[in-house]
């Protein structure tokens, strides 16, 4: 109860409330001691992506086989494996690998190596974390293995699904995802969404993804075009001064401030702001 009491004291202290809806048990008090032990610069990004909270609200225990869509450089990856422990998995899914050049931001030398990422990720986690650990496996969009189906608990698509949505023009990644995560999902599974969120009133144009933004409706109907069922949506990942316009990208924001560069007013004003507006929903796998 303490640790969880200094999460809430940091929360406080930056943002100037913190709202938590939740009932105590052991698997929360688990879950803080865990993000209490994480190292400050991780410490610094709770305020703004809630990971007590999130986790809480998408019903992650010990124990528990997650799958983690694009889990980047780990900073989810690491409070999960060392909450989820020995007996529970990480799963990294990565983008289908025929989707990748479509960024136009990787060399060919990157490709080439991104095409041997789930042999090479599950290594690269485990050097992340302490032997007591869950422990990783991984897998590729549009080539899940059938040895896979109904192993999970839950899926996590934490700031990953606007990637998905932005090239549907050339395949429908995003509805390929969903399905997959339906077939790796047991019955009464949970997938799991934080997404940046698109104003209701934006364009469909502007609200596809390439700019990080996808609306909350789009998303609830994806899902549930899928096969799952909506559970339960939260405000603890909500920034209401995010309002954005038709000329912006969500990257402008803290972490990433593109457009910043040598431009300290502009620096401040997104500083104020702070990181993006973000949906938090919950959906889960029919019984």
């Amino acid at each position: 109860m303490r640790l969880v009491k200094l999460i809430m004291a940091l929360c406080i202290f930056v943002t100037g409330t913190v709202s938590f809806a939740y009932e105590m048990n052991a698997s929360t008090e688990a879950l803080a001691v865990v993000l209490e032990q994480q190292p400050d610069l991780v410490k610094a990004r709770y305020p703004h992506r809630n990971p007590l909270e999130t986790l809480v609200f998408f019903d992650i225990e010990p124990e528990m086989t997650v799958v983690e869509a694009l889990p980047g450089s780990g900073w989810y990856t690491r409070i999960l494996a060392q909450y989820l422990g020995q007996q529970g998995v990480v799963i990294g899914a990565m983008y289908a690998k025929d989707m990748l050049p479509l960024f136009g931001m990787f060399s060919d030398e990157r490709l080439k190596e991104l095409e041997s990422w789930t042999d090479n990720w599950p290594a690269e986690a485990r050097s992340w974390v302490t032997t007591d650990a869950a422990e990783f496996d991984a897998v590729e969009f549009g080539s899940l293995p059938p040895s896979m189906y109904e192993r999970v608990d839950a899926v996590l698509f934490i700031r990953a699904l606007h990637n998905l949505a932005r090239f549907g023009d050339h395949r429908d990644y995003l509805s390929e995802a969903l399905n997959d995560a339906l077939m790796l999902l047991k019955p009464g599974g949970t997938l799991g969404v934080v997404q940046h969120r698109a104003p209701s009133r934006a364009t469909a144009g502007w609200s596809n993804g390439s700019n990080g933004y996808l609306k909350e409706s789009f998303v609830i109907e994806a899902a549930q075009s899928a096969g799952f069922v909506f559970v339960d949506s939260s405000d603890h990942n909500s920034n209401k001064k995010d309002r954005p316009t038709e000329g912006d990208v969500v990257w402008r924001l803290p972490p990433t401030l593109a457009g910043s560069e040598g431009n300290s007013d502009r620096t401040s004003r997104m500083l104020a702001i702070g990181e993006s507006d973000r949906m938090t929903l919950r959906f889960m796998k029919p019984l």
